[in-house]
């Protein structure tokens, strides 16, 4: 499964790599958000980013045989960022009341 797949680069090594600049863009976005204020700021992010990192570990533990209870540790771990990111865009906006985007959405034609 983890055969060469271009240039001797294998399917596990492409997956480390890509969680690795994952893991840089998190932390260049949470210095950038400090140091400026500008950009997204990492509570509007870092469920997503979680989930996301966690879905590509699940990926790594099989790719590297490290067994079942790994993987499914870290899709559980997705499944419950995720999750959480959906409840905050969700019911966790302050300020904004779903009936009223929701009769504005149903008076247009």
């Amino acid at each position: 499964m983890n055969e060469a797949i271009v240039g001797g680069v294998t399917m596990a090594q492409i997956v480390d790599a890509v969680i690795v600049l994952t893991a840089l863009e998190g932390i260049a976005l949470v210095v950038w958000h400090r140091r400026t204020g500008a950009g997204v700021a990492p509570r509007d992010f870092a469920a997503n980013l979680v989930s996301g990192l966690c879905l590509m570990l699940a990926l790594h533990a099989a790719l590297h045989d490290f067994g079942g209870a790994w993987i499914a540790m870290f899709l559980s771990v997705a499944g419950v960022a995720h999750a959480s990111d959906l409840w905050r865009r969700w019911v966790g906006r302050p300020g904004k009341d779903r009936r009223s985007s929701e009769r504005s959405a149903s008076s247009r034609p």
